[in-house]
């Protein structure tokens, strides 16, 4: 732990050196943390992602780390970031939290204190420095004479006779030269991830499927659903997803979930148990689930699904531990919700599928999902608190024919949108509503 006096020894003594010497302490310090290349086969460590393991030092980690994501070279370069930071400004804002949950706090402050926020008062080369590293990709290659150069405005010529290491090679009695890189304005990050003001959002996923008859309600009252349920069956729809949205439902119903019959409860309790475990004895499962922000509840049982056993979770707090738990027994994530802060996860045996894994993020994990459905995994479950965005993604047994889903983000509900996507063959299959940018 680092005292004034150590922060104020370091920035006489320490700092001008690290200065002096950028390129050297970069390299030793990123090639030094992570492994981010495996050494029999020279290639970049693979991605994943467990949210509960965490390596690091939570003051200094980075919000991938948080997360439980493979760390790689851009993870090293945001901590050197906020090691930087600290030694000038003598303490960073996430300081001073305990507890338990004391990761989740300084994670959650991290995503959301800006780079210029967080910079104030130092020279701007910091806040570039910062905005570049966090807008890396997983396995990019740091630029390190671009990051280096950033700071050759704060760095006095030096004069001296002494040895002096530049790029490699030592030369002796020479000016330290700039190093020749191109830092127009246009190079800066156009996109920031990271500004700081939560936001609310919802996030629809359509799955390409053969023709067939879905219809969506939203905005929905409580006194409402009874007619639109009713309505729907008649037609020969059963309810395949729902969610909500400031205590109103949205309901999604269509021809092709395969059940045969199926019950719903609209409960001010949040996943009520005694309702749940009275229709499984009857042979009814949990085929989707909502919860409102009063902590109420929509539950919808069904029968004719694959599944042969549940069980399910509420918690304060997104339970992987238990989803792990349950993975190595048979069972597999097939609903998710959330009330206010709290999470509600349905997991089921015989769901069809063969392997599953999480996207948790305080943010929309845009990344994440496009490696993950370049290794075959599909969405198949999505939730979201005012705070973080879960994605359950998983590879189904059966081969599908077609395996082509999008995933959209809109500020309000996308009735302009699916009309659109139907005409591609393109069905909702999951919707939520939650925090998905900043």
């Amino acid at each position: 732990m680092f005292g004034i006096q150590s922060v104020k020894r370091c920035q006489q003594i320490w700092w001008p050196a690290l200065l002096w010497k950028p390129f050297q302490f970069l390299r030793n310090f990123t090639l030094g943390a992570s492994k981010w290349k495996e050494a029999s086969s020279g290639q970049h460590v693979e991605y994943d992602q467990r949210p509960d393991i965490f390596r690091g030092t939570i003051r200094y980690a980075s919000v991938h780390a948080h997360l439980g994501r493979t760390g790689s070279r851009r993870d090293d370069l945001e901590s050197l970031a906020y090691t930087l930071i600290f030694l000038l400004k003598g303490r960073l804002p996430w300081q001073g939290y305990q507890g338990d949950n004391k990761s989740f706090l300084v994670c959650k402050k991290k995503m959301a204190t800006s780079a210029e926020l967080l910079c104030c008062f130092c020279p701007l080369p910091f806040k570039h420095f910062l905005e570049t590293v966090t807008n890396m990709k997983f396995d990019e290659e740091p630029n390190y004479a671009k990051l280096i150069s950033l700071f050759d405005s704060l760095i006095e010529p030096c004069t001296s006779s002494r040895p002096i290491r530049i790029d490699g090679a030592l030369k002796v009695g020479q000016k330290r030269g700039r190093l020749a890189v191109n830092l127009e304005e246009d190079e800066q990050p156009k996109k920031k991830v990271r500004l700081g003001s939560p936001a609310t959002q919802w996030i629809s996923v359509y799955n390409a499927r053969r023709p067939m008859k879905q219809r969506y309600h939203y905005n929905v009252a409580d006194a409402r659903l009874q007619q639109h349920i009713q309505k729907g069956n008649e037609d020969g729809l059963y309810i395949s997803s729902v969610a909500s949205s400031t205590n109103l439902w949205a309901l999604i119903m269509d021809a092709g979930t395969g059940f045969s019959s199926q019950v719903y409860e609209l409960s001010p309790v949040f996943l009520h148990k005694d309702w749940i475990m009275a229709y499984w004895e009857k042979n009814y499962y949990i085929s989707s689930i909502s919860g409102g922000t009063n902590g109420s509840s929509l539950v919808v049982m069904s029968r004719g699904t694959s599944y042969t056993q549940q069980s399910y979770k509420v918690s304060e707090s997104f339970p992987y531990k238990w989803i792990n738990k349950k993975w190595k027994e048979g069972f597999h994530v097939t609903s998710m919700t959330t009330a206010g802060n709290r999470w509600g996860v349905v997991m089921s045996r015989n769901s069809g599928y063969s392997d599953q894994v999480v996207e948790l993020d305080f943010l929309y994990p845009s990344e994440g999902i496009h490696r993950r459905w370049e290794s075959g995994y599909r969405i198949t479950s999505t939730a979201a608190t005012p705070d973080q965005a879960a994605f359950i993604l998983s590879i189904p047994k059966r081969k599908l024919m077609d395996e082509t889903q999008e995933t959209l983000r809109t500020s309000a509900f996308p009735s302009n949108h699916v009309k659109e996507k139907w005409a591609k063959n393109l069905y909702i299959a999951s919707i939520c509503y939650g925090r998905t940018v900043s």
